[in-house]
């Protein structure tokens, strides 16, 4: 298990959570009652687009996780993952269309409409 910074960064590969994501988190770990989990991000194949996006809360930590701090909020990605959203970010927006976690990818040559997959060069 590596830890990283608040930048988001773990020597040169890292995600970053923005302050909006990690309020979010916050409050689901409040209502869902899961004060002790973190957030898990991970891609797997499948979806639209040839990868999908997939967010839970996780109570374990795997060897190969990296853990990601954000104003108190644990976020932990995988190796494997880790490759794939290397220099992303993690948002949480809010707007008149509804509110959701975004994960903005600088690996993903396209995605599909709802944004939960993508497809790499």
């Amino acid at each position: 298990m590596t830890e990283a910074t608040e930048s988001g960064t773990v020597g040169e590969r890292g995600i970053v959570v923005t302050e909006s994501a990690a309020r979010r988190i916050a409050a689901l770990k409040l209502q869902e009652e899961a004060e002790d989990a973190f957030l898990r991000i991970a891609v797997s194949g499948g979806g639209c687009s040839g990868f999908q996006y997939g967010i839970t809360f996780d109570e374990q930590k795997n060897p190969d996780d990296f853990v990601f701090e954000r104003d108190g909020v644990t976020v932990i990605v995988d190796d494997t993952s880790l490759d794939l959203l290397n220099g992303a970010e993690i948002d949480f927006v809010e707007d008149l269309m509804g509110a959701s976690f975004q994960i903005r990818n600088p690996n993903a040559a396209s995605s599909c409409g709802c944004g939960n997959s993508f497809s790499i060069a």
